[in-house]
């Protein structure tokens, strides 16, 4: 019997570290995966003016950058965001409930398929996901720019 249970105990020992490994293994190609889309970064042109923003880690995210690049006009909503609606809705897929906007994020509302792009901070809304955020005082100029074309495409 005490054979039987030190066998035991070893198995499970050797699975938790077999189990511990799998997770290292998992936690490290996340990583790289973060790393990898985290270092992408957005170049929103308009005139003679061009904006970087950092696009975040989502599977929004990735549809979005899947369909650039993107030429379209931005109107101004709410006295507080420019928005456009791309040609195709893109994924919830994973998002949070919502999300509470501050200046300089990029966003996706799910609800009515609009990307908004905040110029001052607003109050949590359900269907909201995060896509990215202006760097720098960009979002200023964007704010100023009036209604014109504008380019979102990946800054390489």
């Amino acid at each position: 019997m005490g054979l039987a249970i030190k066998s035991l105990v070893q198995l499970s020992v050797l699975g938790l570290f077999l189990s511990f490994l799998a997770l290292k293994a998992e936690f490290k190609e996340d990583v790289v995966q973060q790393k990898t889309i985290k270092d992408m970064k957005l170049k929103i042109t308009f005139s003679n003016v061009e904006l970087t923003a950092t696009i975040y880690d989502n599977p929004t995210s990735r549809d979005f950058i899947s369909m650039l690049p993107i030429t379209t006009e931005l109107e101004d909503y709410a006295s507080n965001e420019k928005i456009f609606y791309p040609e195709e809705k893109l994924t919830k897929e994973g998002a949070p409930s919502g999300y509470e906007p501050k200046t300089g994020d990029i966003t996706y509302y799910a609800p009515w398929g609009d990307v908004a792009i905040f110029y001052k901070d607003f109050s949590y809304s359900t269907g909201l996901i995060s896509l990215g955020k202006i760097e720098g005082d960009g979002i200023k100029k964007l704010k100023n720019m009036g209604n014109q074309k504008v380019t979102f495409e990946l800054l390489k």
